[in-house]
C-alpha cells in the first residue's frame, strides 16, 4: 500500500528563514522519523490484513486430508500387509449469510480507521514539534533579553563604582546597582533550562537519538507578531469537515454499526453449498465391513458428493441477543461522542477567536509603551549622571522597559501558539492522501 503524505497550508507567522532548522523542516523530520508516526504507518499497513479477516466470511472454506497408513489381515489371496494412501476434502462456500455485506463493509473500514488513526498521530506529533520549537524560539529570546539588559546594567554598576571611587555617590547607589544587575541572574538561568528543556522535547519530536553524543537540533528565526482575522463561521464548518480526529470517530460509529449487524445475523438461517470428494488410488483398500455379502462391496472408491447444509437457530438463548446489545450500546456511545467533538469544535474556534482579539489588544498596547520606556529610561539615566535622578528611579525604568519588551515577545509567542492550536482545531495541519484506485472510499 502506498502512502503519499503532504503537509498542508499553514495560518501561522513563521520565523525567519536561517540555515539551521527551520519550522518546515522541524516538520518535515517529524513526519519521516517521528517514532509514533512510523508506528502507525506500520498499523495502517496490519489493517489490510484485519481486512482480509472480515471478508474470510464470505469466502469459500476447503479442507483437505490425506491419511495414509498400513491395513493388515488375512484374505484370501491377498498380501496379509497392505499400505495404503488416499486423500479427500471439503468444500464449504455460503450461499446465504446475512452477515456477509456487513462484514465486506467492516473489512473496508478497518483500513479507513487504521488510515485515520495515522491521521490523528501526525496531527498531535506535528503540532508537539510545532510548540515545541516555538518554546524554544521564547526562551532562548527571553535568554538573549535578559543578557542585554544585564549587559547595560554591568556597565551602569561600572559607572556607579566610578563615581564611589570618586566620591559623588555613596556607597549604597553601587550597591543598589549591582543588585539590580544580580536580580537579572535568576532570571535567564531559568530561561536557559527551560531552552534546554523545549530542545529535548523538540528532538524527541523529530524522532533524534538522546544518547550521550547526540547532536540536539538547534532552531533558526525569531518569533514575530502578525494581526488574523478568522472567518468564524466558515472556519468552523470547514473544521467539522476535515479534522481527523472527528473523521476517526465518524469511521468508528460507522465500524460499531456493522459490528452491530454482524452479530444480528445470528439471528438468520445459513445456507452454504458443500462438496465432499475422495481419490482413492489403485489398491485394495477395504471397509471393515460394508454389511454386503459380496466381499467386492468393501473396497473403498473415488468420490464426490456435492450437496447443501441449512442452519438456523431457531431458538436464542441469549447469547445472539446480549451480543447485539452490547454493540449497540458501544455503537450509541460512539454516536455521543462524536456529537460532543462536533459541538466543541464551535465552542473552541470561538475561545481561539476572542483570545487572538485579547492578545492584539495586548501587543498594541505594549508597542505603545515600548517607544515611552525607552525614552524614559534614557531621559532617567541622563537625569541620573547629573545628579538630579536617583538610582531607585534609574532602576524603576529600567524594571519597566524589561517588563515592556518581554511583554512583546510574549505575544508574539502566545499569538503563535494560538496559532498553531487554531491550525490543530481547523484541521489545517496534515491532510492523509492515498491512490484513490487503491483504497475503499468513505
Amino acid at each position: 500500500m502506498k502512502h503519499l503524505l503532504g503537509a498542508v497550508f499553514f495560518t501561522i507567522v513563521s520565523p525567519l528563514a536561517a540555515p539551521g532548522l527551520t519550522i518546515a523542516e522541524a516538520l518535515n523530520r517529524t513526519l519521516q522519523n517521528n517514532p509514533h508516526v512510523l508506528q502507525a504507518r506500520v498499523a495502517v499497513e496490519q489493517a489490510s490484513g484485519h481486512r482480509l479477516v472480515f471478508r474470510s466470511l464470505a469466502l469459500p472454506n476447503f479442507a483437505l486430508d490425506v491419511p495414509v497408513g498400513v491395513q493388515g489381515g488375512s484374505r484370501a489371496g491377498e498380501p496379509a500387509v497392505q499400505p495404503f494412501a488416499f486423500a479427500q476434502g471439503d468444500l464449504r462456500q455460503p450461499l446465504f449469510q446475512a452477515g456477509i455485506p456487513a462484514s465486506l463493509r467492516r473489512g473496508d473500514l478497518e483500513v479507513l480507521i487504521a488510515a485515520q488513526q495515522l491521521n490523528v498521530v501526525l496531527v498531535e506529533q506535528l503540532h508537539t514539534a510545532r510548540l515545541a520549537f516555538y518554546t524554544a524560539l521564547y526562551d532562548r529570546a527571553l535568554e538573549e533579553l535578559g543578557r542585554s539588559q544585564r549587559q547595560r546594567l554591568d556597565e551602569n554598576i561600572r559607572g556607579e563604582e566610578a563615581r564611589y571611587q570618586a566620591g559623588t555617590v555613596d556607597r549604597g547607589a553601587l550597591a543598589s546597582a549591582t543588585l539590580q544587575a544580580r536580580e537579572l541572574d535568576p532570571q535567564i538561568d531559568e530561561a536557559h533550562h527551560a531552552y534546554g528543556a523545549a530542545i529535548l522535547q523538540l528532538a524527541a519530536a523529530l524522532g533524534e537519538s538522546l544518547g550521550a553524543g547526540a547532536k540536539l537540533p538547534s532552531p533558526e528565526g525569531t518569533l514575530h507578531f502578525a494581526a488574523v482575522d478568522f472567518a468564524l463561521e466558515k472556519e468552523t464548518g470547514s473544521a467539522l469537515d476535515r479534522r481527523a480526529d472527528l473523521r476517526l470517530a465518524r469511521l468508528l460509529v460507522r465500524a460499531a454499526r456493522e459490528d452491530q449487524r454482524l452479530t444480528a445475523a445470528g439471528y438468520y438461517p445459513r445456507i452454504d453449498l458443500t462438496v465432499f470428494g475422495r481419490y482413492i488410488p489403485l489398491t485394495n483398500l477395504r471397509e471393515a465391513s460394508s454389511g454386503s455379502a459380496n466381499r467386492s462391496n468393501d473396497i473403498v472408491t473415488s468420490e464426490i458428493s456435492p450437496g447443501a447444509s441449512y442452519t438456523w437457530r431457531v431458538i436464542d438463548d441469549g447469547s445472539v441477543a446480549g451480543a447485539v446489545l452490547r454493540q449497540r450500546s458501544l455503537r450509541e456511545i460512539n454516536e455521543l461522542q462524536l456529537q460532543k467533538l462536533e459541538a466543541s469544535v464551535g465552542r473552541t474556534l470561538a475561545g481561539l477567536q476572542n483570545n487572538f482579539r485579547a492578545i492584539a489588544t495586548r501587543h498594541d498596547s505594549l508597542g505603545k509603551s515600548i517607544a515611552l520606556a525607552e525614552k524614559n529610561v534614557g531621559a532617567v539615566e541622563q537625569s541620573r549622571q547629573q545628579g538630579l535622578a536617583s538610582q531607585l528611579e534609574f532602576r524603576t525604568a529600567e524594571t519597566e522597559l524589561l517588563a515592556t519588551r518581554r511583554g512583546l515577545l510574549d505575544t508574539a509567542y502566545q499569538q503563535n501558539v494560538a496559532l498553531a492550536e487554531w491550525d490543530r482545531a481547523t484541521g489545517r495541519y496534515f491532510q492523509f492522501t492515498e491512490d484513490s484506485s487503491r483504497r475503499p472510499k468513505e
